[in-house]
């Protein structure tokens, strides 16, 4: 396993973080989640990222119960606030008071006294940024949180470049973690705000980078596998999310075609090995319904791939990889002597 520093801390985190979104408490049961958190554990991992509203903290009550033969020392354990978890007009938001009552409920659920890392899930657009930051300054003064991040905030630049001088110029703890999607199919954040992250020494944790497992190819030609998250409960996420279109499916299929022809790495490792190519990623949140799972997919940080290679799987996602490869057909067709003549000019 490799190790990386979160942005500009000293906090040590796998490149590979195992996250609980829909399996932990969700799809996987309490006896396969502990067998993945300690196989995890054991090859590596020592970042586990989940939220309140997974599952309505039925994910933090499984990832704390695995979790508690582990050393506490040796594990960084990261939670969101933001989303519904009680009824009523108090139980979302990033208000003080449900940040607090929400940072309690989290710590009973897990089972401890403080997490590693306390994440912003969304911007919240009825509470003032100013509150939501003073209230995590005083959960990381009172302990019970280490470090400070945000999540889903690339939605809302103007609100992240505010809450960013806002806490500097507060001399407050900042934060130091972004979580957005990012995968082959969903590059949005390329365009300024991991520019804005590095500027600021903010690590990105990235979430989906198998597009909720289209990446895998495992919905080609329209297939719903049984098992699969479009076949269950969770299906919406995919259409919220904007992972399961036509054109991703078709991205897909013909990435697929290009990872058959190595004979080799799978095509989730590749797509996990291609964001973790990027500096300013910190780790990779994967999930996991099997420890076989887990294992072929962490493979991915034993992948190297040349530039070319990259700029040919980025072509096959394109869909420009065929055309680029015709190319010089075209241009062997010239007459000898034009070909001859642009040889002088060079």
């Amino acid at each position: 396993m490799n190790y990386r520093r979160l942005g500009s801390t000293g906090l040590k985190v796998s490149e590979f973080a195992l996250g609980s979104w829909t399996t932990l408490g969700g799809s996987v049961d309490e006896a396969a989640t502990t067998r993945i958190v300690h196989r995890a554990f054991e090859l590596g991992v020592n970042f586990f990222d989940t939220a309140d509203v997974y599952v309505r903290g039925a994910a933090e009550r499984a990832l704390g119960a695995a979790l508690r033969d582990l050393p506490r020392e040796q594990i960084v354990v990261a939670t969101k606030v933001m989303g519904r978890v009680w009824d009523g007009p108090l139980g979302a938001g990033l208000s003080r008071k449900h940040i607090f009552d929400a940072m309690d409920q989290s710590l009973k659920r897990l089972g401890l006294d403080y997490v590693d890392l306390y994440q912003a899930h969304a911007p919240d657009k009825d509470t003032p940024i100013e509150e939501t930051l003073e209230a995590f300054e005083d959960l990381v003064r009172a302990g019970k949180a280490r470090y400070l991040g945000f999540s889903n905030f690339d939605r809302d630049p103007a609100l992240a470049r505010r809450a960013v001088a806002y806490q500097k110029r507060c001399g407050w703890s900042r934060f130091v973690s972004s979580q957005p999607r990012y995968s082959l199919v969903d590059r949005h954040i390329e365009q300024g705000h991991l520019a804005f992250c590095h500027a600021h020494g903010i690590g990105l944790i990235v979430y989906s980078p198998l597009a909720q497992g289209v990446l895998t190819n495992k919905y080609a030609g329209g297939a719903v596998p049984a098992g699969s998250r479009a076949s269950g409960k969770f299906a919406h996420f995919l259409t919220l999310e904007k992972a399961l279109t036509p054109e991703n499916v078709a991205a897909a299929e013909r990435f697929a075609a290009w990872v058959a022809k190595r004979g080799g790495p799978t095509c989730s490792q590749v797509a996990l090995a291609w964001v973790l190519r990027r500096p300013e990623v910190s780790s990779a949140i994967i999930g996991a319904t099997s420890v076989e799972q887990l294992e072929e997919n962490l493979k991915a940080g034993e992948m190297k791939l040349s530039e070319a290679e990259w700029k040919e799987v980025e072509g096959a996602i394109a869909g420009t990889l065929a055309r680029a490869v015709k190319t010089p057909k075209r241009a062997s067709k010239r007459p000898a002597k034009r070909a001859g003549g642009a040889r002088r000019r060079r």
